[in-house]
């Protein structure tokens, strides 16, 4: 019997405030379509599960109940909300959903960014910590033990959503596919026709006539997710300094160790929160955070003196940063 001819299919959809993507190559167009849409049907319910900014969310209702009373949850919603847990006490709380209440004193949650009162900044701070979210795995249930607390899955929410994806297309017979949810994550699923791995770039953005866009490495990915956090995604100017909108829940400022951050995992989930936790602590706490788990790549840039550094573990430079280099124009 003759083999069938190999098609591709690239379908797409806006959720998350983003553009998801999902590329897909097999033998049945019409078979490639219903997995693609099942899967991007999954993300447009996750979004209306996990986003603060629908006021019908299970997190939005979680948010405003659980300091009052113990609210159950749904199964899933649990596992990833303990996940999370893990995933902050494993880096040192360098990654947090309960940042929130910072993010929102930041005023990046519905506006462009202010720089806070002290005042208000330290009510912040006292409201952040996963000590003050209690979770009971036997009843399902979320408890805030203090008020102001404020779960918000910004930074693993995507990588979650692409993971779930990713699994509908696998258990739908699909073997070679890439699904991307802007330039945050992407996740390869097997790899291209012809080809021993999807290849993705990560590139220092803001291509300008003056400064164009530099390679850092490409990312050779078979069943496996890569995430990539920047600064630049959103950030204001206040008395010559530039605030980006990625906070350090320990200390309540801007993330300024380093630029961006990038994770290598075979989990979506956990790529996303990594990259958050590497760009916080910068390449002082690379070392700690790359050993978190076996065969973790990762790549970070540092601010210098005289341009950028590079620190790498697993993915190898394209070339070394330029002492020159500007810093790019907003992209996250």
């Amino acid at each position: 019997m003759a083999r069938k001819k190999m098609v591709r299919l690239a379908v797409a959809r806006d959720a998350m405030a983003t553009r998801f993507e999902i590329v897909l190559h097999g033998p049945d167009p019409v078979a490639l379509r219903a997995a693609a849409e099942e899967a991007l049907d999954e993300i447009d319910r996750l979004e209306n599960q996990l986003s603060l900014y629908r006021p019908t969310s299970e997190i939005t209702g979680l948010n405003a109940r659980a300091s009052r009373e113990t609210v159950c949850v749904e199964p899933s919603l649990f596992r990833l909300l303990n996940q999370a847990r893990q995933l902050s006490q494993e880096t040192g709380g360098a990654f947090d959903i309960t940042v929130g209440p910072l993010l929102q004193c930041w005023g990046f949650r519905e506006g462009s960014g202010k720089v806070p009162a002290a005042r208000a900044l330290r009510t912040a701070r006292a409201q952040v910590g996963m000590r003050h979210v209690a979770l009971d795995p036997n009843n399902l249930t979320v408890h805030f033990t203090r008020p102001g607390v404020m779960l918000d899955l910004g930074a693993i929410g995507k990588g979650y959503a692409i993971e779930r994806a990713a699994l509908l297309l696998r258990e739908a017979g699909v073997s070679s596919a890439l699904l991307h949810g802007g330039t945050s994550t992407v996740y390869a699923l097997g790899h291209p026709p012809g080809e021993a791995a999807w290849k993705v770039a990560v590139e220092y953005p803001g291509a300008t006539e003056d400064a164009p866009s530099i390679l850092l490495a490409v990312v050779p990915l078979v069943d496996e997710a890569l995430s990539v956090s920047a600064v630049w995604g959103k950030s204001f100017q206040a008395a010559g300094k530039t605030y980006g909108h990625v906070i350090d829940p320990r200390t309540g400022q801007p993330a300024s160790k380093a630029v961006l951050a990038a994770v290598a995992l075979p989990s979506a989930t956990e790529t996303d929160a990594f990259s958050t936790a590497l760009l916080t602590v910068g390449g002082r706490g690379h070392d700690q955070i790359a050993s978190l788990r076996p065969g973790m790549r990762t790549l970070v840039v540092e601010p210098g003196k005289n341009g950028f550094r590079l620190k790498a573990r697993g993915l190898a430079p394209h070339l070394k940063m330029p002492s020159a280099a500007r810093a790019p124009r907003a992209r996250s």
